[in-house]
């Protein structure tokens, strides 16, 4: 399977072009190539898009909305293939890749609904004859960065609303899995998508994604990145002062509260700490247990983790894949062997998994870590599948560790309702999940506090980043 660029309504193939092999995470195996986007390219697409965007504008809202409803449908007709497909590139399991493409198509959906309720309003004057109206237009050009962990989830999120909102919009894919994203790509291009307002380039962040920021021509970038990667991303930007929907890394704290039922919180926290084996931005990084609670909570999440089977996700039978990439297992166990050094102890995991067809895969076996509150795991993220916990007694101690770091992205509380919900109150974060170990909801805006980023996605929030306001001032004739 050999990848290329979508500009201006059609695929491209240069052949001057780098090239990046695509490699199987659970089998070693390569499975094909993409091509890897030069500031040229980019260029070009941007371009395309420049001349799309006046007409793409002035479509109807209702005809926009249709495009995205019939992309939603291709989507969802193909999804069982791109399922396969995502698993190959990426690693989760067929059923969990399956539930991100779906959910795509809803969020396809959901914009396409939006798109036809942008109203203006007629706003008090100061002057009988005087009236005020505001209005909302498309901001213009737009770019996307998207990563490779959720890529059609997140390339949902930012197409979605852009077209919803008039906005064309050149997207740098994610190089390690553009597989499936490819497959959306032509669901869009065959639902009607106009050429030029849908561009697909992937590439690597200091190339292909530095251009899109620094690009004079782009009035927006929503980028899910890292912070380093926000951080070059908004200086880049500063140039022509682009607006920025940034979500960055995470460092999601789990909460125990003396009240909580253990088996019930530890199940969840297992499953929001290893699914995709820890590699989402809201994933569970540490664990904050009432002491109380401690020694039963640490038990039952250890035995959960080790009675954790990993395999190939192409098995109907396999709940929790590969990592992506060596990259992940190398952090990991960097962060392990640093909590380890300052006195932490492995209760789970820990290693790679071998043995038979694992020894071919990048496995990794769900790690809980008893860690103190200096070590590496607890205070930076370590995007794998590792859960570190540590003891409270006072719910002063348990908000000065949540609320001590610079992210602010996700958030799980657990215990009885009265006091869970004052606790998230308080928690500086941009979502709280109160007794469930999911924030994203289709119809609420998600995002990040502090360093995690700015801007809002989802929701009806998500639309209006890809929109200006307008203020038009009229004098009335005198009768």
């Amino acid at each position: 399977m050999e990848r290329g660029f979508f500009i201006n309504g059609a695929w491209h193939n240069p052949v001057q072009a780098e090239r990046f092999d695509l490699i199987n995470p659970a089998t070693g195996e390569k499975i094909g190539s993409t091509l890897l986007a030069s500031r040229d390219d980019i260029d070009m697409a941007v371009k395309a898009a420049e001349v799309a965007a006046a007409g793409f504008a002035a479509m109807p809202a209702a005809d926009r909305a249709a495009i995205l409803t019939r992309a939603a449908d291709l989507i969802i007709a193909r999804s069982d293939e791109m399922a396969r497909l995502l698993t190959r590139e990426q690693g989760k399991p067929v059923s969990d890749n399956l539930k991100e493409i779906l959910f795509g198509a809803d969020v396809l959906r959901y914009y396409a609904a939006e798109a036809t309720r942008v109203f203006g309003t007629l706003r008090p004057a100061s002057s009988p004859q005087i009236r005020n109206l505001v209005t909302w237009h498309p901001i213009g050009v737009c770019a996307g960065i998207v990563p490779w962990n959720y890529p059609i989830d997140l390339y949902a999120w930012k197409i979605g609303p852009a077209l919803a909102a008039g906005c064309p919009i050149v997207v740098k894919s994610p190089h390690e899995t553009p597989l499936a994203i490819a497959m959306m790509v032509d669901c869009l291009h065959e639902a009607g998508t106009p050429p030029g307002v849908i561009a697909d380039l992937p590439g690597l962040g200091p190339v292909a994604g530095a251009a899109l920021a620094e690009h004079p021509r782009v009035r927006l970038i929503s980028a899910t990145a890292s912070v380093p990667a926000g951080q070059a991303i908004m200086r880049a930007a500063a140039g022509n002062l682009k607006r920025l929907s940034l979500e960055l890394g995470g460092h999601a704290p789990f909460i125990v509260l003396p009240g909580a039922n253990v088996a019930e919180a530890a199940k969840a926290a297992h499953r929001r700490a290893f699914s995709n084996m820890g590699q989402i931005c809201i994933t569970v990084n540490r664990v904050l247990v009432h002491n109380s609670l401690k020694v039963e909570f640490a038990a039952t999440l250890a035995q959960l983790a080790e009675e954790t089977v990993v395999g190939n996700g192409m098995d109907p039978a396999i709940g929790y894949g590969p990592v992506q990439n060596a990259s992940v297992i190398t952090r990991t166990e960097a962060h392990i062997a640093d909590a380890v050094a300052k006195g932490g102890r492995v209760l789970a995991g820990g290693k790679r998994a071998i043995g038979g067809d694992l020894d071919r895969g990048l496995y990794f076996r769900p790690t809980v870590i008893d860690a103190p509150l200096n070590s590496l795991p607890m205070n930076e993220e370590s995007f794998g599948p590792l859960a570190a916990m540590t003891g409270f007694e006072t719910m002063e101690e348990m908000f000065a560790i949540a609320n001590g770091l610079e992210y602010g992205l996700a958030a799980y509380v657990y215990g009885e309702l009265e006091q869970a919900w004052g606790v998230a109150e308080k928690l500086e974060f941009g979502a709280v999940g109160v007794n469930v170990n999911d924030t994203s909801e289709l119809q609420a805006p998600f995002g990040g506090w502090k360093m995690s980023g700015f801007g809002r996605e989802l929701g009806p929030e998500g639309l209006m980043t890809f929109l200006e306001q307008k203020h038009i001032k009229l004098r009335l004739r005198p009768l």
